[in-house]
């Protein structure tokens, strides 16, 4: 009986012996809600997964892919995901009505947004917007636009002075069968669309955000406000950009494999190679030259942008809180 009850003992202490060396050793878990799905616009990330860099941080990272009925400011008021994906407009829009929510990396420097127009509507710069339909995405994606046409002084109420706003699926078709003069399009993704749909270059006109002077950022990471609070989730999220940023830097410097990996993470089977391989080249235009860390100066001009609204602003007061260096200025070092 002694020896039954010996050997009982001391399974029992080796049992938590094991478990306690085993909780010692589990990785942190952290969610990421993307804005989209898996597509080479969040290649850093799955890169980042797939080499073991969040692995290499003690991480284990499960990355939620978006879709046209996922909020991603929801997902993380929610407490469904540590971390989403958000454009800085609809990021400074919700924080202003409440949700707390702060920028802690920009892996994105430049921005991919612009219109693109059928050349036969007579369409050569924003003035000749008006009479005219337009396509434009909603679920915050909407605010550039709007902030946009404030600033030339032009309604999106229709008629013959202002734009009829199209609330434009996520795909080109609206374009396609003449049903808007022009539509939203990214440059890695929505362009190359219309292209393989058989339509010339020659037969469209494209406005860049960027050109325009009304670019504002898109895809930075963002977390809770309330969250920073706790050190433990402030080295967890250093850790996290810290392999999310080796992760895109590995991504530009090859496109091809990082195209590969996307497409191995892809659940629905619905993209193709060769699109994610021109998709991740022109990703690569727009990470590049960033290490991560958010430039004040691009922050500031994206909100005068969003200021700039006339009597209808995206924002109404430059927002305080909304962006912090302390967790790159760790990841950097």
């Amino acid at each position: 009986m002694k020896k039954l009850l010996s050997g009982a003992v001391s399974g029992l202490v080796m049992g938590a012996a094991s478990f306690a060396a085993t909780s010692a050793l589990a990785a942190d878990e952290v969610k990421l809600q993307l804005q989209w799905v898996t597509q080479a616009q969040f290649a850093g990330y799955y890169v980042a997964l797939d080499k073991g860099y969040y692995g290499e941080e003690d991480l284990d990272v499960t990355i939620l892919p978006g879709g046209p009925d996922i909020a991603p400011p929801q997902v993380l008021a929610g407490g469904g995901a540590d971390a989403m994906l958000n454009w800085m407009p609809s990021a400074l829009a919700a924080r202003e009505k409440g949700l707390p929510v702060v920028n802690i990396a920009q892996p994105f420097k430049s921005s991919g947004l612009m219109l693109t127009c059928w050349k036969d509507t007579g369409i050569t710069g924003p003035q000749d917007f008006k009479g005219k339909t337009i396509g434009v995405w909603f679920f915050g994606n909407e605010y550039p636009f709007l902030s946009w046409m404030s600033q030339e002084g032009i309604s999106t109420a229709g008629g013959d002075d202002g734009v009829t706003v199209l609330k434009q699926g996520f795909n080109v078709d609206p374009l396609l069968q003449r049903q808007a003069d022009c539509i939203s399009t990214m440059t890695y993704n929505e362009y190359g669309q219309v292209l393989d749909a058989g339509v010339s270059e020659d037969e469209l006109v494209t406005f860049k955000y960027e050109d325009m002077g009304v670019a504002t950022l898109e895809d930075g990471i963002y977390v809770l406000e309330d969250n920073l609070s706790d050190p433990a989730f402030k080295d967890k999220m250093t850790r996290f950009v810290r392999a999310s940023m080796k992760g895109w830097k590995y991504a530009e410097e090859n496109p091809g494999e990082a195209a590969g990996i996307v497409l191995d993470n892809d659940a629905s089977g619905a993209q193709t190679e060769a699109h994610q391989v021109r998709m991740m080249g022109e990703i690569a235009k727009l990470t590049a030259g960033s290490n991560g860390a958010l430039d004040p100066a691009d922050f500031d001009r994206t909100v005068n942008t969003l200021l700039a609204g006339g009597s209808d602003p995206v924002i109404t007061a430059k927002p305080e809180g909304a962006w912090t260096h302390d967790i790159t200025d760790a990841a950097l070092k």
